[in-house]
């Protein structure tokens, strides 16, 4: 398959030697100066992974993102200058699957846009041979890459779905929080404890009203998926 990459910056240079080392590596490149251009591409092209930059004319990244995340699910990575962790935290919060700091080395860009490739691609190719994972009123379909409640389709961000795999092929199995990062994020890089806590909060959210019905906290051992009410 050939992956087309979106890099959003209203910078040319950092667009210019982003495209520099994707193309080294195979990636086809589409480039947008503005939030706007950046969603009318996605909405007319085949994009694979979008390189997002916050700080961008008119309409911001984080609002780029949220009006994506409306329906699209495809990996994004945001790359900003604001690296506090209030603008990470809000990024992943609001679907983003990574974030990458600038100035950063081209070469981890580089990486992590193919960990998160190889990650949201691989998921129907590695799980196709298993049958649909069901605990409780939640269904889980490798093929599809789906989740269901009841008749309910849940949206969910790769890094969402990865999460919930992990948790339904094994209920009520306690996950420390390495072993969480390992699952859902690889290990190429390091992520912090609170953008995991982050996307679990965002995961209970859409299963549930009540925050511990489907993914219990063990404090001081970490998350599990409960397999009844009790």
């Amino acid at each position: 398959m050939n992956y087309k990459i979106l890099i959003v910056d209203d910078e040319p240079e950092i667009r210019n030697l982003l495209r520099l080392y994707l193309e080294n590596e195979g990636f086809e490149i589409a480039e947008a100066g503005s939030g706007t251009d950046a969603l009318k591409m996605i909405g007319s092209e085949d994009i694979s992974l979008c390189l997002l930059d916050i700080m961008l004319p008119g309409m911001d990244g984080f609002h780029v993102l949220q009006k994506l995340r409306q329906d699209n699910n495809i990996p994004v990575i945001i790359i900003s200058a604001r690296d506090t962790d209030a603008d990470k935290i809000l990024g992943l919060d609001l679907g983003a699957d990574d974030y990458l700091a600038k100035p950063f080395n081209p070469l981890e860009a580089v990486a992590r846009v193919k960990s998160n490739i190889r990650r949201f691609y691989s998921l129907g190719a590695d799980s196709i041979k298993n049958d649909t994972i069901k605990v409780r009123d939640l269904e889980l379909d490798p093929e599809s890459c789906t989740l269901k409640k009841g008749d309910a389709m849940i949206e969910l961000t790769s890094v969402e779905y990865k999460l919930m795999e992990m948790f339904m092929s094994h209920p009520n199995k306690v996950f420390t929080k390495q072993q969480i990062y390992e699952y859902g994020w690889g290990d190429d890089y390091f992520i912090a404890d609170n953008n995991i806590m982050v996307c679990i909060s965002k995961l209970r959210a859409k299963l549930s009203d009540d925050p511990q019905e489907y993914i219990r906290t063990l404090r001081g051992l970490g998350y599990r998926l409960q397999d009844d009410k009790a």
